[in-house]
């Protein structure tokens, strides 16, 4: 399967692997990690970001694809909307069938709301289903959410919002709870201990994970709730936008059938948008390990609508996206690998970096690693770097791997790769959007009655995600949306419904000259070859 320059090169891993397995290698000071990061990490690099110039963040830059759905035109012309005979009308109206979306949806219903989703392919195709390696919380004996609060602040380049990353360290104890108590099978000793692991720039070892399917068994859980309480869910329906009643208030949400292309109005007292993130713009050419549909259209929704967006600028990009064979190229292999005891090395072997520093140092280093150093091994696709997997079984002994990531194991293994005894090869991949709307601690946005959870947030985070923490976010911010936005739903005066701000948003376009012809949302990336 390996070409043969792969193959010289393993051979030099596997001569350094003893050596490898014992060496300790140092974490980065500060001052080394900001440097890397100016240098080599795809934030700050230069001319891939455009300056806004209309909306709430006018004057504030983002990647220029971002830019060009931000200031682009809306599908529709008010004029082709009937929004005085709605299709529907509920209390809430939740757009976004992922692990945000599905845990608000459950306790709005909890409150006795009448909820509704509505997601632009089938519930549960999102980004939480591709998550493999764990959720964080501190509820061991050793940890605390002081503790973890500390980490995720450093990690983010302290600065997170502070009330929102209270709530997510402080809350995460019930959250695994609750997700327990629903049935998710996490990973646990024979007297029912929950088994935790270290993650990137964590102090303790507070990962819980159901082995490295944890995101799917988490949506695989939430969606069985969904459906049990006969929570209404409209798939292959996108909205492509918000509706605001007179008083700019949110009001429900102009739908598309994704087949058909036929308009409907949902009319709602709140609006949760759940919409996930944006990996499927492929910033800077990058590869994602994002779902089909992660195109940021609740950022383009929100922001026509007037709320302003928090570090629109930052984006994750995983260290360890598979670089070889190309048939997977850019999907996720999970950082579960490196805390089972895998580390990066180069084309000769050598361990170049620590194997848990946070994901944004990690994908730097090997982004320098494969450029200025030249250490990079050659693929089809560009470049990588081996993460030597046979490390975790010399470390945690055999059976280790198809113990605790068989996803991994089976995911290579279709392409003759025994990542028990080969090592893969890995490379950057774009992941996470850390930016996002902005909102306060009960998930509301600028935009009265309109409220935001899971990734499409900005602040949670601050500039730089803890692995772990979005499957934690997606659940605290999920259900506190749920709950929020049913609570105002029962106060929320009804008004006439109006697209006013569509209009509003053309002529600042106008305005200010520019002339796009791009279409927003993206509802769905293009991969037709031009000819």
């Amino acid at each position: 399967m390996y070409t043969n320059e792969m193959m010289e090169s393993i051979r030099r891993v596997e001569a350094a692997r003893e050596q490898n397995l014992a060496l300790e290698p140092r974490r980065m000071t500060a001052e080394e990690k900001d440097l890397l990061l100016r240098t080599y990490h795809p934030d700050y690099k230069e001319g891939e970001f455009a300056v806004l110039q209309v909306g709430p963040n006018k004057g504030e830059k983002v990647p220029t694809e971002l830019a060009a759905l931000l200031q682009g035109h809306s599908r529709i012309a008010p004029g082709q909307v009937d929004l005085e005979h709605p299709a529907y009308d509920v209390d809430v109206l939740i757009i976004g069938g992922g692990g945000a979306g599905a845990s608000a949806a459950i306790e709005a219903d909890n409150a006795g709301a009448k909820a509704m989703i509505v997601t632009k392919l089938r519930m549960g195709d999102a980004n939480t289903m591709m998550a493999e390696g764990g959720i964080q919380a501190a509820d061991k004996p050793n940890d605390s959410p002081a503790i973890h609060y500390l980490d995720a602040f450093g990690g983010g380049h302290f600065a997170a919002k502070p009330e929102l990353l209270y709530k997510l360290v402080t809350e995460a104890p019930e959250a695994i709870a609750w997700l327990n108590g629903l049935g998710v099978e996490f990973d646990k000793e024979p007297d029912g201990t929950m088994i935790t692991t270290h993650g990137g720039g964590t102090s303790r070892k507070r990962m819980h994970a159901a082995k490295d399917y944890s995101g799917a068994e988490i949506m695989r859980t939430l969606r069985d709730e969904v459906l049990n309480r006969q929570i209404p869910v409209v798939d292959f329906t996108a909205a492509i936008e918000l509706v605001l009643d007179e008083n700019g208030r949110a009001a429900g949400a102009v739908l598309m059938n994704m087949e058909t292309q036929e308009l409907m109005v949902a009319r709602a007292k709140t609006v949760i948008l759940a919409t996930g993130g944006a990996g499927r713009l492929h910033y800077q050419g990058f590869p994602t390990s994002n779902h089909y549909g992660a195109t940021a259209d609740g950022l383009v929704l929100a922001y026509r609508a007037g709320a302003k967006l928090l570090y629109p600028d930052t984006l994750q990009y995983h260290p360890t996206g598979a670089a070889f064979p190309e048939q997977i190229f850019g999907a996720l292999v999970t950082e579960k690998v490196r805390s089972l005891g895998a580390k990066l090395v180069n084309v000769d072997g050598q361990v170049f970096m620590h194997p848990l520093e946070t994901r944004d140092v990690a994908a730097a280093s090997i982004i320098r690693e494969c450029s200025d150093r030249g250490k990079g091994v050659a693929t089809s696709q560009g470049m990588g770097v081996w993460l030597d997997t046979p490390m975790i079984e010399r470390k945690g002994g055999e059976g280790t791997i198809e113990r605790r990531i068989p996803a991994m194991l089976r995911m290579f293994g279709k392409y003759g790769i025994d990542i028990r005894r080969q090592p893969i090869l890995v490379y950057p991949t774009l992941h996470y959007q850390n930016g996002g709307v902005d909102i306060s601690k009960d998930c509301q946005s600028g935009v009265e009655n309109l409220f935001v959870a899971g990734e499409a947030v900005g602040g949670i985070h601050g500039r730089n995600r803890l692995m772990g923490n979005s499957l934690l976010d997606i659940i605290v911010f999920g259900r506190t949306a749920g709950k929020s936005a049913a609570a105002k739903a029962r106060t929320a005066p009804a008004g006439r419904l109006t697209l006013a701000h569509v209009d509003s948003f053309a002529r600042q376009l106008a305005e200010a000259g520019i002339h796009s012809e791009t279409l927003s949302p993206k509802l769905l990336p293009d991969y037709r070859r031009v000819k």
